[in-house]
């Protein structure tokens, strides 16, 4: 059978492109050699993340990928829990980081409320140790367990085939090998998610892409409970490059590393989101290599639910799911890469996948057009 695109690997960034080429009137299919969704797609926050990305190509598409999800929740019916951000600064120096990004292009729409303010709007974030924080009415939060699988079934009711369950063996210019089946296609896109060997192995290591292994938590709040937002802290102001790459985040970080060594010797920066059963989702770590030992630690459990009551004060509560996620991780925040005449391997290489691949599905298809 032949098609005008084949898309290997049915994780975000595959959908995201099949998705981008069935906009352009595109004949789809999409081959993964698993059943259903079980890599990183679905072990994250579903947390589609506008404010703090960096500057420039990775914020673009995290606001364009914002407006598609908003779009395709309503298609495929998606529930989008909540909207907005709150980012909340504990310190001085994490006050001012959040008040130059105002004066950013990427500051536009957004709100800082000191503390008084805070209190009128959201009194359940603001504590004592709360400073102040940034609304963002940008982010959307949904069930990545659920919404993946359902934006499967709609991109099949619009016509992608897909074939789970087969693994691509190997692919050239014009065709890849599934099985024992030779399929045609004008155009292949190859996007493998953490898996970096199987295919083009030697263009992830051009890149010099490692694999990053996070660590998260489900976490059942007191009853009744509400969030109404997703919520970052300080800690997320070092790790995202919107942030980060602010006058004033090298200040902050000196300062975290002194208080809070172990925090970021682990890579642990603070976001938590609600689910409709009113738990919530908290995370997350970051530890690199090669290959990921498959072990989740009590050491880092502990300190990313310390931040989480640094923020929220909860009377109590109990922690009832624990789970571990792989992701490509490189320099660059994206990847892609012509492997062979007609053959683009694509892969997000910074952890935002889901916040970024519909604006980079976009890109990889409008540039084939215009080609």
């Amino acid at each position: 059978m032949k098609s005008d695109v084949i898309v290997v690997g049915s994780g975000i960034v595959g959908m995201a492109c099949a998705w981008a080429a069935l906009q352009q009137g595109k004949s789809v299919q999409v081959i993964d050699r698993d059943p259903f969704c079980v890599g990183a797609s679905i072990r994250n926050f579903g947390f589609i993340t506008v404010t703090g990305q960096g500057s420039g190509d990775t914020w673009r598409r995290a606001r364009r990928s914002r407006d598609v999800w908003a779009q395709i929740a309503t298609l495929a019916d998606i529930p989008v829990e909540h909207e907005g951000l709150w980012v909340l600064a504990q310190r001085q120096q994490a006050q001012t980081v959040l008040q130059e990004l105002l004066h950013r292009p990427e500051g536009q729409g957004l709100q800082w409320l000191d503390a008084p303010a805070l209190q009128e709007r959201a009194p359940h974030l603001a504590h004592a140790t709360v400073r102040g924080a940034l609304y963002s009415p940008y982010e959307l939060r949904i069930e990545a367990r659920v919404a993946i699988e359902k934006l499967r079934l709609w991109l099949a009711s619009q016509g992608v085939k897909f074939r789970m369950g087969q693994a691509v063996q190997q692919v050239i210019t014009g065709a890849v090998l599934a099985g024992d089946e030779w399929l045609q296609a004008e155009r292949i896109l190859v996007c493998p998610g953490p898996d970096t060997r199987s295919l083009f192995p030697e263009a992830f290591g051009q890149n010099n892409t490692q694999l990053c292994q996070l660590q998260m938590l489900r976490v059942q709040p007191p009853e009744g409970y509400r969030l109404g937002c997703a919520v970052m802290s300080d800690l997320s102001l070092v790790r995202y490059r919107g942030y980060s790459e602010l006058p004033g985040a090298q200040l902050l970080h000196d300062q975290l590393r002194v208080e809070c060594a172990q925090a970021l010797d682990h890579g642990v920066h603070l976001i938590i989101v609600q689910s409709a059963d009113g738990s919530l989702v908290v995370g997350d770590s970051h530890h690199y290599g090669q290959a990921m030992r498959p072990f989740a630690t009590r050491e880092v459990e502990d300190l990313i639910l310390h931040e989480m009551q640094r923020l929220l004060c909860l009377g109590h509560y109990q922690v009832t799911e624990r789970w571990t996620g792989i992701y490509p991780s490189a320099q660059q925040d994206a990847m892609v890469q012509q492997v062979l005449p007609g053959v683009q391997l694509v892969s997000v290489t910074s952890g935002t996948g889901m916040s970024t691949s519909f604006g980079l599905a976009e890109e990889v298809i409008a540039n084939w057009t215009q080609a």
